[in-house]
């Protein structure tokens, strides 16, 4: 079983955070910034020169697509599951730490509903909602506490491995912060503010699973030399 994590392409709320060091002014649920929209065009040609590679490097074709139920992740998602003529399937448990969620004039991180499954349904006809969205919205919890994060992450791992065979190839669309969390758990190592594993707008993380030897090789980390120097962030 391969699987690559994708980190979505530059978001608003990224771009605020680039040009400010501030997270004033960010958007609970952002959309992809003028930079992240150009990402999208270097990761979707790398991943179609992987497609067509008949040179005896890495070739492959994605067998199943996940993504985070933010929407700048499906956006990232969708620029790729053309590619493969694939659907992708929204996971709850891929979203970025702490939920949907705003900062009030207190400092309060206070949790928020999250959009409604019809807004899927209507926005994204090309992805398949997680059976837990509801009407209400999908998050409709408090800030989420750290402890869930890394039980989120263990979830996701089993749910892959439980469901998925050798031969799969499986694209997940998430977060940096939540890729932490998920290295960590695969990993088996503590996670500690002192370490942190990178993971670039658009950056591609590829983990392959021997099931028959229960053996996790991590192939490489944060990879993004198909993007230009100005488009790393």
């Amino acid at each position: 079983m391969k699987v690559y994590f994708i980190r979505h392409a530059q978001s608003l709320n990224n771009a605020i955070w680039e040009n400010t060091g501030s997270s004033k002014g960010r958007n609970e649920d952002p959309e992809l910034s003028e930079k992240g929209v150009q990402q999208l065009t270097y990761l979707s040609n790398y991943f179609i020169e992987k497609q067509t590679q008949s040179n005896g490097h890495e070739k492959f074709s994605f067998t199943h697509l996940y993504s985070s139920p933010m929407v700048r992740a499906i956006r990232t998602g969708l620029s790729v599951s053309s590619i493969f003529d694939l659907k992708i399937k929204l996971m709850v448990d891929l979203h970025e730490g702490g939920g949907i969620f705003l900062e009030d004039e207190t400092g309060k991180l206070n949790g928020l509903p999250g959009k409604p499954r019809s807004y899927f349904l209507q926005q994204f006809p090309e992805v398949i909602p997680d059976e837990a969205m509801e009407e209400t919205g999908w998050w409709n919890r408090p800030f989420e506490p750290f402890d869930q994060r890394l039980l989120r992450a263990q979830r996701v791992w089993k749910y892959l491995v439980a469901t998925h065979q050798d031969e799969d190839c499986i694209g997940l669309f998430s977060h940096a912060g939540f890729f932490n969390y998920f290295l960590s758990h695969i990993t088996q190592r503590t996670l500690s503010e002192e370490i942190w594993f990178e993971l670039n707008n658009a950056g591609i993380t590829q983990i392959d699973y021997d099931k028959a030897h229960d053996k996790i090789n991590i192939r490489y980390v944060n990879k993004n030399h198909f993007l230009p120097v100005e488009l790393i962030t």
